[in-house]
């Protein structure tokens, strides 16, 4: 059988959280090549998705946002070898916001099989759950830290969505969430939908969506500060 890559969700939350169907979990239940972003979490994570090699006994080599561009074709030496090889993220859908784009890129572009198992993605739980325009929507990723930019970018990311009926969708960095939010709800237009999705697939899961008008009303703002949390707008 030709060797396959195949792109492993991991849990949002805790590493015991379920987060394969039980059919996928057999596909890679014998693999013993890996490629993670950090070994030291994945190591964690694979030894509740019922791997049955010795963790000790793994293959795990690391691509993350340090690893040298010119160096990528090397982690596919498992698959030329003939060995399934499975690609792990730190949470939630491997190569999606994640370093791993550019490994399946390069397995694409040398004939191997790419497999994507389905798991949890907090972009498109952050979308499902908000309420804005799932037709048409961006990821945009990080908006810059640097206040003035970062007012800048949100301004255009509400004149952008109001221009083409598009959700816009984008993160932070945990510790500048509540910046984030203060900004947004200072600069942004009275109508537009701003949700935040915090803790998603976790006990301590909070999604508020509601017009800028309405979190004005709101008698406390959302805590998310050292929460991953995921932020939508919609102006369409």
């Amino acid at each position: 059988m030709p060797p396959i890559l195949y792109l492993i969700p991991t849990p949002l939350g805790t590493p015991d959280t379920p987060c394969l169907l039980p059919h996928e979990a057999a596909q890679i239940s014998g693999l013993t090549d890996f490629v993670v972003e950090a070994e030291k979490t994945a190591r964690a994570h694979l030894k509740h998705l019922g791997i049955t090699t010795p963790i000790r006994e793994l293959n795990l080599q690391t691509l993350n946002e340090h690893t040298d561009p010119n160096t990528v074709s090397e982690l596919l030496k498992p698959l030329q070898e003939g060995r399934s090889t499975g690609l792990l993220s730190e949470a939630g859908c491997p190569a999606v916001a994640d370093p791993g784009a550019r490994l399946v890129a390069l397995a694409h572009a040398h004939g191997f099989e790419v497999r994507p198992l389905v798991g949890p993605s907090s972009i498109l739980l952050a979308l499902m759950a908000s309420g804005a325009n799932g037709q048409n929507f961006a990821f945009k990723g990080y908006l810059p830290s640097e206040k003035s930019e970062r007012i800048d970018a949100l301004k255009a990311l509400e004149k952008r969505s109001r221009a083409h009926n598009e959700t816009q969708i984008f993160i932070e960095t945990p510790y500048r969430n509540d910046a984030l939010l203060g900004d947004a709800l200072e600069h942004l237009s009275p109508a537009t939908l701003l949700c935040t999705a915090s803790d998603l697939t976790l006990p301590t899961q909070t999604v508020t969506s509601k017009t800028v008008a309405d979190w004005h009303k709101m008698p406390a703002l959302p805590n998310l500060k050292k929460r991953p949390t995921i932020f939508v707008l919609y102006a369409g």
